[in-house]
């Protein structure tokens, strides 16, 4: 632990440098900064409740997470519960559920003097860590202290585990320590799990594997908003690229500009995972001679078959309007986002082959008939082209999708295991 914390010190500088950049780009303020070195925790513990600490990297992992942190309030009444969040716009995100005994504010960074300071202003009775955050210095202090550290969800990519492989004679003294800090870890997957595993975590830390994406319903999209869109995108023909990432862009527009050939009335809503590449995308747009609306300049989006939709929190209307969808993340080596929120409204899915995140929801899906697998512009072209010819098989895909990844979710929101862990941790029986 000494090299990463003297690492965290020589970088310290360019951390700063970073978190300015933010403040002077408009994304974030003074405040947000201080917030992060610890400013305003004199008074965040005004109750004598007991307090879970719950942290999530940005909005999919709180949008998932919001399940667990409503299952604990129910679960004990006397609970309050800290979310901690790494975005602003998830901290308003967790904020705006307005939901009772629940507190949010932007993470600590992991220097231990930040975190010695907001760990006796909060004092948790435990972490509640999302994923793929896993934070040695924030692990190990609480650990020192005899405050259990839970990870639910945990993700490991195939890439992730094998750069820490590479780097394994400088990590070895940070991972570690890091890994035995963690008292129980709920993998997403098997993959996740074995990786974990093989880099120190005791068997007798697994809890049963856990998804928390799979048990998110998103809200429906608002019904006059909806009606309106429908009157410009006909289902049957319109394509939706969903949360994609830098290097997919062009592969859709490409398979697009053929998929136009076959069927002129064709419609494409593009939807980048990350809005804030919106202005990137729209100058890689127009050097391509392309015509399109863009959703945050309030353009007609009549008046162009492409439709830049580069907003936050509009993913439930979009999945609305297309009757096929590309799964982005997944023609990249991102790991492909979530196929859950797709089929919850019957958009047929289609998806590249970089799908560690979500391996056994792809698997059931693939196998049944309710994806299919598209390798690059020319397959994604085939595959749209097939399912606007066919609207009728289109509909049959998101049924076969429907039945595939229903054993799944339930067998997510069944968590008892997880829970009983908890309560006997926190020694907070209710949690039971």
């Amino acid at each position: 632990m000494f090299f990463y914390r003297f690492l965290l010190t020589i970088l310290s500088p360019l951390f700063a440098l970073a978190l300015l950049r933010q403040v002077l780009r408009g994304r974030e303020s003074l405040s947000d900064l201080a917030e992060r070195f610890g400013a305003g925790l004199t008074s965040a513990r005004v109750s004598t409740s007991p307090r879970l600490w719950v942290h999530g990297a940005s909005n999919g992992e709180m949008t998932a997470a919001r399940v667990l942190v409503e299952e604990a309030l129910s679960r004990a009444n006397d609970l309050d519960i800290l979310v901690t969040v790494n975005t602003v716009s998830a901290r308003k995100m967790v904020a705006d559920w307005g939901l009772p005994r629940v507190e949010v504010r932007l993470a600590p960074m992991d220097f231990r003097p930040v975190l010695k300071r907001f760990l006796a202003a909060i004092r948790p009775v435990a972490l509640v860590s999302l994923e793929n955050e896993i934070w040695p210095n924030r692990f190990t202090l609480l650990a020192q202290r005899g405050i259990p550290v839970v990870v639910a969800g945990a993700r490991m990519s195939e890439r992730t585990a094998c750069r820490w492989e590479k780097m394994q004679f400088l990590l070895r003294g940070i991972i570690s320590p890091t890994i035995a800090a963690i008292s129980k870890l709920a993998a997403q997957d098997t993959a996740s799990e074995q990786r974990l595993l093989q880099l120190g975590l005791p068997a007798s830390a697994l809890l049963p594997r856990m998804n928390l994406k799979s048990t998110v319903a998103l809200a429906p999209a608002p019904a006059a908003e909806l009606a309106a869109l429908e009157q410009v995108f006909p289902r049957d023909k319109t394509l939706l690229a969903a949360s994609t990432h830098a290097g997919e862009e062009r592969l859709v527009l490409e398979a697009f500009h053929d998929l136009q050939k076959d069927h002129p009335d064709a419609r494409l809503i593009l939807a980048p995972r990350h809005p804030s590449r919106a202005d990137a995308l729209a100058a890689e747009l127009t050097r391509a001679g392309l015509d399109f609306a863009q959703r945050s300049k309030g353009d007609d989006p009549a008046q162009s078959q492409i439709y830049l939709a580069d907003t936050l929190g509009e993913m439930a209307l979009w999945y609305h309007l297309a009757g096929m969808s590309f799964i982005g993340g997944s023609l990249t080596h991102h790991g492909g986002h979530t196929p859950y929120e797709p089929v919850q409204f019957n958009t047929a899915i289609l998806h590249g082959p970089h799908v560690s995140n979500h391996v056994a929801a792809y698997e059931a899906l693939d196998q049944s008939g309710g994806a299919r697998i598209v390798s690059d512009a020319h397959a994604l072209y085939e595959a749209a082209s097939v399912l606007m010819s066919n609207p009728q098989h289109a509909k049959d895909m998101t049924a076969k999708a429907h039945t595939a990844l229903s054993p799944l979710r339930e067998a997510h929101l069944r968590q008892e295991a997880f829970w009983s862990a908890l309560a006997e941790l926190t020694k907070l029986p209710a949690l039971k």
